[in-house]
């Protein structure tokens, strides 16, 4: 029985020394290498859940937590002014954060002065375009998504839909005006709302554009309201680079002769629309964020890890990466063989068969008249930065309004 009891005793002992050695050679390995057991990951946003371009955001950390599981610890600061994200950030390093995403071109500058003061931090900016200016900080990133090539795709069947209606009797082509509420005057929106058209255009030649500017990125009343003068118009079909669901309220409500469809941005509007809510389109910020924080995780440069565009120190990726969703089509509404024409365009787009920034148009700078350019030459969005840098409006099919 003493026996027993002894080899039992040393069988644990054993046991036990085997298990410390085994977590002792990981740790020594982890060490050597410089990767991380866990790690501390900071995000800033906006907005929050009930904001469509946040929303995105939290998805996405929402997938990390998901993939990573108890790698990492996500801490999530919702509705950050601009002009306090020195503090917010300053938080969420004091908290332990080894990475830090912000979610809007706002936090650009507060975001770049944080990573040069904390130079062991990751600080990664969506949307802005000052990560390769000086200083170049290797702790500093910026990224998006190619979302002009979902914009075109939505333009595609939105164009379809345009069709139907006039093959139906139910406009004439001279009423094929699709209008669009728009936050700023900045390249960004101008970009999504003329790749919009172009997509458009490529089903429905006739088709013209009236854009209408709201000042601010997130306003239901005031998007609501741009709507339906949109609609009052002429407009048949409300697309919009804002961030409330009024443009679809608005459509969704429209007293017309005929039916006014919807064409949404960062979300699926169907639940708020189910009548005239046609498609969508979104990035999907997870692509990038998961892939730097196993960077982070194994001790690698962000950019040696991402599936994407690389340009220094800042990132894009499309649909070929991933990085842009088509959802749901609402096939109550949708023309016929509207999916097909879909699906083939997304793959003739990750195989870059559509030139979006192509045609016989003149665009126009709105803040310079003598900055031009001939789209006979394509124009290349993306090709140096991740952030939309077409700026031009097209002569004679675009109308714009405040």
């Amino acid at each position: 029985m003493r026996r027993e009891k002894s080899n039992i005793i040393c069988a644990l002992i054993a046991a036990v020394l085997a298990l410390g050695l085994f977590y002792a050679y990981h740790y020594v390995q982890s060490v050597m290498s410089g990767t991380k057991e866990h790690v501390k990951v900071g995000f800033i946003y906006d907005g929050d859940a009930s904001t469509p371009y946040s929303a995105n955001f939290i998805r996405a950390a929402g997938r990390l937590r998901t993939e990573l599981g108890k790698k990492v610890d996500i801490i999530e600061k919702n509705n950050v002014p601009y002009d306090n994200a020195d503090e917010i950030i300053d938080e969420l390093v004091k908290e332990g954060c080894d990475i830090v995403f912000t979610n809007s071109y706002g936090y650009g500058e507060a975001a770049k002065k944080a990573a040069e003061k904390y130079s062991d931090v990751e600080f990664c900016e969506a949307t802005c375009d000052n990560a390769n200016d000086e200083p170049r900080l290797e702790n500093y990133h910026t990224f998006m998504g190619e979302i002009y090539q979902g914009r075109y795709i939505c333009g595609m069947a939105a164009g379809a839909k345009l069709n139907e209606m006039i093959e139906n009797g139910v406009i004439t082509r001279q009423q094929a005006v699709v209008g669009f509420v728009a936050a700023y005057p900045v390249a960004e929106v101008i970009s999504g709302y003329t790749a919009f058209l172009m997509g458009v255009r490529s089903q429905c030649p006739d088709a013209t554009m009236r854009v209408k500017y709201i000042d601010t990125w997130g306003s239901f009343s005031l998007e609501k309201e741009a709507a339906q003068q949109l609609i009052d118009e002429g407009c048949v079909v409300i697309s919009h680079h804002t961030n409330t669901v009024g443009s679809a309220i608005a459509c969704e409500n429209a007293d017309m002769a005929y039916p006014v469809y919807h064409v949404s941005y960062n979300q699926d509007m169907m639940d708020f629309a189910p009548a005239s809510a046609l498609i969508s389109c979104r990035i999907d910020w997870s692509e990038y964020i998961i892939s730097a924080v196993n960077a982070v995780i194994e001790n690698k440069k962000i950019e040696k890890a991402v599936n994407g565009r690389v340009n220094g120190y800042d990132t894009s990726g499309g649909m070929k990466e991933g990085w842009v969703k088509i959802l749901e089509i609402n096939s109550a509404i949708a023309p016929k063989g509207c999916e097909k024409l879909v699906q083939q365009a997304q793959e003739d787009m990750s195989d870059g068969k559509i030139h979006v920034f192509k045609g016989d148009y003149i665009g126009v700078a709105p803040d310079d008249p003598s900055d031009t350019y001939d789209l006979n030459k394509e124009y290349i969005e993306n090709e140096n930065s991740s952030a939309p840098t077409f700026h031009y409006v097209l002569k004679d099919i675009i109308t714009v309004t405040h």
